[in-house]
Order: structure tokens, then C-alpha cells, then sequence
């Protein structure tokens, strides 16, 4: 998705991460609620988007979004042949945003760990 798109911020105005129903409750995460994803690389902040659609033990999320940088969480190591980045996939703590510390000054796109 690009932000230079009109329909397409329509559509989906701000970031949106993709959770299993089991995660979600695992987690304490409702469907619109806001999520924050935490990784030893970074947290970022999002939507919650409960679906069945995606496996049980995974999390989505596009790369699209300024506000919620997902690179911020995955490592920047390169396949030894290929030289591409680790950009797809990585491990993440879910929790809900409201137990974000008071100490971050920026809720939306926070890259310190906890």
C-alpha cells in the first residue's frame, strides 16, 4: 500500500496488525483495539485486526506504514548467498498499547524496548 494513494488511506487509514483469535485473547488484544508489537530490535504500535484468516502462533503486518515502521522489528542480517535482508520474518511480544510505559514520548512508532 502507498500513503500517495487517496482510496487507499481510505481504505485503511493507519496501521494494521493481522492476529489469530487464540494470540489475540493469549495477549489480552481485542479486534480494533491498539497492539503493540515488541522485538529485541524495536516496538511499534498498531490496530489490532483479529482474523482467522492467518495460522495460529503468527502475526501480520505490512510494511507500508511510516507511523509503524514493521522493518523496525525485523534484523538486517543477509542471506550469505543472496545478500537480501531478513526482512520478513522475525519473533515478536504482543501486548495491548494501553500498557505502554508513560515514559515514551511517541505511543505510535516507539523504538525502545522495554
Amino acid at each position: 500500500m502507498s500513503r500517495r494513494v487517496a482510496t487507499l488511506g481510505w481504505l485503511v487509514p493507519e496501521a494494521v496488525v493481522e492476529l489469530h483469535p487464540a494470540g489475540a485473547a493469549r495477549a489480552g488484544v481485542a479486534d480494533g483495539g491498539r497492539v503493540r508489537l515488541r522485538s529485541r530490535r524495536g516496538a511499534v504500535t498498531a490496530v489490532a485486526r483479529v482474523t482467522g484468516g492467518i495460522a495460529p502462533g503468527t502475526v501480520f503486518m505490512a510494511f507500508h506504514f511510516a507511523e509503524a515502521a514493521a522493518n523496525l522489528l525485523t534484523h538486517a542480517a543477509l542471506d550469505p548467498v543472496a545478500k537480501i535482508p531478513e526482512y520478513k520474518a522475525c519473533a515478536v511480544a504482543v501486548e495491548p498499547a494501553e500498557a505502554l510505559s508513560a515514559a515514551c514520548e511517541e505511543p505510535r512508532c516507539c523504538s525502545r524496548s522495554r
